[in-house]
């Protein structure tokens, strides 16, 4: 491999498309990074629960939002807003829902999610 490694998310390697939301992954190496676009309205417990088969959202997300919002409400009863220019850590064992009129933006370097969020079992 050489020194820089580059993808353009237009042409993702997998594009994961559950109710009111889009996944597209592009493989760097033995790295995965995602881009994720959640539409207004959209919520984890009612688009991804079906597709994950658990109660809260076991992935770790580690990212940065570059437009819309979303709340985040963690099993401690921990609340979190995640707006555009803002870096995140989301710890598994959470509900999240798009708290803006506008799509919810972001791009994630947890490899493990990236491979793996809202891909059907």
């Amino acid at each position: 491999m050489g020194t820089v490694t580059s993808r353009n998310f237009n042409s993702p390697d997998e594009l994961r498309t559950p109710p009111n939301a889009a996944v597209a992954v592009v493989g760097l190496g033995r790295e995965k990074v995602a881009q994720f676009r959640m539409e207004p309205g959209w919520r984890w417990s009612e688009s991804i629960k079906p597709i994950a088969h658990t109660d809260k959202c076991q992935n770790r997300h580690v990212g940065v939002a570059v437009s819309g919002a979303m709340h985040v409400l963690g099993s401690d009863g921990i609340e979190s807003a995640i707006g555009a220019g803002t870096a995140y850590v989301i710890e598994p064992g959470h509900d999240a829902w798009v708290s803006s009129e506008e799509p919810f933006v972001a791009y994630e370097f947890e490899s493990e999610t990236a491979a793996s969020y809202a891909r059907p079992s």
